[in-house]
């Protein structure tokens, strides 16, 4: 009568190369992705009857009903378009978007657009929002 020897386990894969392979793609998305600044304050743009969709990026200035001015969601006083061209520049950007509360007066938006356009770094938009009775 002959014995046979139990066949050994097979290893088991070393679960360290899918921890590596997990960490490396974690690292790659934060990497990449973009996350837009929210303002320090509520913003509600105004509804647009017409327009395109807004290309992701860029610096975005917020513009509350108040007046007050936040730069990549952090507050901003007197010294804002030094930040926006610092962070125009150090993004390298292609856009500067203003997003403004549908309640702010133009009277607060408007010299807004005249200096941003007098930096020439990129393109500057306003944010709005969709009609969406069409």
């Amino acid at each position: 009568m002959r014995l046979r020897r139990r066949p050994a386990n097979p290893r088991a894969e070393p679960v360290v190369a899918l921890v590596d392979v997990v960490f490396f793609l974690l690292v790659f998305f934060m990497l990449v992705a973009r996350l837009d600044a929210s303002a320090p304050f509520q913003v509600t743009p105004p509804t647009a009857v017409s327009g395109r969709d807004m290309p992701g990026g860029g610096v975005t200035l917020s513009v509350a009903a108040d007046g007050a001015l936040a730069v990549n969601g952090q507050a901003a006083g007197a010294d804002w378009i030094d930040r926006v061209r610092r962070a125009a520049l150090a993004e390298d950007v292609e856009l500067i978007r203003v997003n403004a509360d549908a309640a702010t007066p133009l009277r607060h938006v408007l010299p807004l657009f005249t200096e941003l356009e007098a930096l020439e770094l990129a393109d500057v938009v306003l944010v709005v929002t969709p009609e969406t009775g069409q």
